[in-house]
């Protein structure tokens, strides 16, 4: 399982490039965090606020073995902006996998 956090503005990017290299879906959620970026502030109304977590959007893609490394360069390649915030990925073992609509499991279930 590869947990990516990106910028925003990358995501339909980063999903045309996946989809290229053959990974068949994602599950995507609007997250907000903070990291080395700490956050910054803006000014609203005239008066000036801390916004102290930045909005992202976390990837979770569950692929094979054989597939992760490539997911991960496809993932970091395409999300790079060179800029502070460019986001994380981690890669994590997965026990097992059923498809619930056919029952399918491990590899047959991605």
């Amino acid at each position: 399982m590869i947990i990516a956090t990106i910028k925003p503005f990358k995501l339909e990017e980063v999903r045309e490039a996946l989809t290229t290299i053959g990974v068949r879906g994602m599950m995507v959620s609007e997250i907000k965090g903070f990291g080395t970026q700490s956050g910054h502030t803006e000014i609203y109304r005239g008066a000036e606020y801390a916004v102290n977590f930045v909005p992202k959007v976390k990837l979770e893609i569950v692929v094979t073995e054989s597939m992760a490394e490539q997911v991960v360069s496809t993932i970091a390649t395409t999300a790079r902006t060179d800029k502070i915030g460019d986001g994380k990925i981690f890669v994590l073992d997965v026990e097992s996998a059923v498809r619930v609509r056919t029952g399918d499991i491990n590899d047959d279930a991605l």
